[in-house]
């Protein structure tokens, strides 16, 4: 298959970032259709996408005309066997769990045309790790966005088993819809960014849970002395708690860290409250204001 085979994009899972992945398509000329599994779930991410692309189309980023375009393209359904027709590429963005995973992979690799790319946006596991309950092991890779409201980076990462075609296709695919590719010759958990914010947020969860000091500190910290816009609590809002927890929890149990375990059991505190970040407008700060974005944030000083 080639670059213009490519027509139609199938996004596994319409969270937050299946969301943005399938606007940025639509919008670069492609037909998407999203699968998930309860009509609420699509319908609640059909109206998001609706209201991130009129914000795009507000700043710039897309004409009005273009919009009703792209908004056109656009389908959901909760029918796997329709979801998978005629589907050219997968984007996947289901829970950051290899087994469930591989199930959903294995699902659609007897509902999908022989053609299809399967692709992964697994933030911090490798192919891999479920490649092999694909069932087409030599047409998978990971295909890494990060927020494509902020940034235009996109990660893609084959596994030892991925035929160079594919490879190839893929990075042309991530080139076509406006992205600037990192390729990574190896697996590596994290991918290049995502390894070093891993980082930052196990430091800052470490602080946190020791009760160091507090968040709002641990943010001033970072964000006095780097410069930057928010610290990695406000970060981790805008990632979202709960994919932040799953990836942090897995890890811990996988590694049997005792510390990296209580960053988890940190964040978990905060995940069965329902407070999950930017997309429900309480995390560690609340929105659409959180506290950060007061001029007065880096001082301590309260405005009165």
């Amino acid at each position: 298959m080639k670059l213009e085979d490519i027509r139609r994009v199938l996004i596994l899972g319409a969270g937050t970032m299946g969301q943005q992945i399938g606007l940025q398509c639509a919008m670069h000329g492609y037909d998407v259709v999203y699968y998930d599994i309860s009509q609420e779930i699509l319908d609640k991410a059909i109206k998001r996408i609706a209201k991130l692309g009129s914000w795009y189309a507000s700043i710039g980023r897309l004409t009005p005309e273009a919009l009703q375009q792209t908004l056109a393209r656009i389908s959901a359904t909760t029918d796997p066997a329709e979801a998978a027709r005629e589907a050219d590429i997968i984007s996947e963005s289901v829970p950051e769990n290899p087994e469930i995973k591989a199930k959903v992979f294995a699902q659609f690799n007897e509902l999908c045309p022989e053609r299809t790319i399967f692709t992964t946006n697994t933030s911090m596991l490798i192919p891999s790790m479920f490649a092999d309950a694909t069932g087409r092991p030599d047409k998978l890779a990971a295909l890494h966005f990060h927020d494509l409201r902020a940034t235009n980076v996109v990660d893609v990462m084959p596994h030892p088993g991925t035929s160079a075609e594919v490879v190839d296709l893929v990075h042309e695919f991530a080139q076509s819809i406006g992205l600037i590719v990192i390729m990574l010759q190896r697996e590596n958990h994290g991918y290049v960014f995502n390894t070093m914010l891993g980082d930052l947020f196990l430091s800052a969860l470490r602080l946190a849970s020791r009760n160091v000091t507090t968040i709002e500190d641990i943010d001033r910290a970072w964000m006095g002395v780097t410069l930057m816009a928010m610290g990695p609590f406000g970060i981790m809002d805008q990632v979202g708690l709960n994919t932040v927890w799953n990836i942090t929890d897995y890890w811990a149990n996988k590694r049997k860290d005792p510390q990296a375990q209580a960053c988890a059991d940190f964040l978990k505190q905060y995940v069965e409250k329902g407070y999950l970040g930017y997309k429900t407008n309480q995390g560690f700060y609340t929105y659409p204001n959180p506290a950060y974005a007061d001029p007065n944030f880096l001082t301590g000083i309260e405005k009165i």
